[in-house]
């Protein structure tokens, strides 16, 4: 498996004990029988600066340092510092570099237009190496047994609309194929807690005033978790895989090794039965 980071800060391989990721791929962890995990930081001006040197362009390569002209080129057209990215990737995927690429996308305001940009390009290009490369991502992006996006949300309202509304999007504009929703910082139910508050004094005092405060917090979140999991299920029904919340100041390798064990268990029945 491959791991990839699009531009911004490097943070994928700190649960594997291992600082800010690079262009060039890093491997995280090798398991028995010959599977690795490796993971890799893109940028679209280490990505163009690649495309121009496969192209031969070797002396103005030379000169990018002083000249900025990654930045210039990435900057000519709207969207292409996206389809540099895009390119890279389907580039990765073509070559075989892992049996499955797992692309850290940008939030969901910014993914949409990333995941446009081929379209927007194919549009406003008529022929030339532009219209070659968005021609290229379109057929990635439109073919399901290579590509996927799955969306991730908080079980929060605001979060929930936002998720709905991009599912659509993409499904409608960019004719890309809907994998399972992942909901993240899921808080389990506790048995008994609902019992306990009822039966708690109406006036407790000290330790115990604090936790009952604590308990009927929970106990409020789990029902707003529960009524906005129940509305991305019927607003955009695809399974669900529901992460849970860590109480960790960060992500170490225990918490990764939880939600691994999450992601690994996607649901065979409709989102909308599912037990929160």
């Amino acid at each position: 498996m491959l791991l990839v980071e699009l531009e911004g800060d490097s943070h994928l391989g700190r649960p594997f004990g291992n600082g800010p990721l690079g262009y060039a791929a890093t491997e995280l962890e090798r398991f028995a029988g010959g599977g690795r995990l490796r993971a890799r930081h893109l940028t679209a001006r280490e990505a163009m600066r690649e495309y121009l040197d496969a192209g031969g362009i070797n002396r103005i390569m030379e000169r990018l340092p002083r000249t900025g002209l990654v930045d210039l080129v990435t900057s000519a057209a709207p969207g292409l510092a996206d389809l540099v990215l895009l390119g890279k990737i389907r580039q990765l995927e073509q070559r075989g570099e892992a049996d499955l690429i797992v692309v850290d996308a940008p939030a969901s305001g910014h993914a949409v237009g990333f995941l446009m940009a081929p379209r927007g390009l194919a549009r406003t290009a008529a022929s030339g190496p532009v219209r070659h490369q968005a021609d290229l991502a379109l057929e990635l992006l439109a073919d399901e047994t290579r590509c996927q996006v799955a969306l991730v949300t908080l079980p929060e309202e605001g979060p929930v609309s936002e998720v709905i509304e991009t599912g659509f999007t993409l499904e409608d504009e960019v004719g890309v194929r809907l994998g399972p929703l992942v909901v993240n910082g899921c808080w389990a139910p506790v048995d008994g807690l609902a019992e306990a508050v009822e039966r708690s004094p109406a006036r407790p005092r000290g330790a115990g005033a604090a936790s009952l405060a604590a308990a009927r917090f929970r106990l409020e979140r789990l029902a707003s978790q529960a009524e906005q999991t129940a509305r991305l299920a019927q607003e955009l029904p695809l399974p669900q895989v529901r992460l849970p919340f860590l109480f960790t100041p960060g992500v170490d390798r225990a918490g990764l090794d939880r939600l691994a064990a999450a992601l690994a268990v996607v649901p065979a029945v409709p989102a909308a039965e599912a037990v929160v």
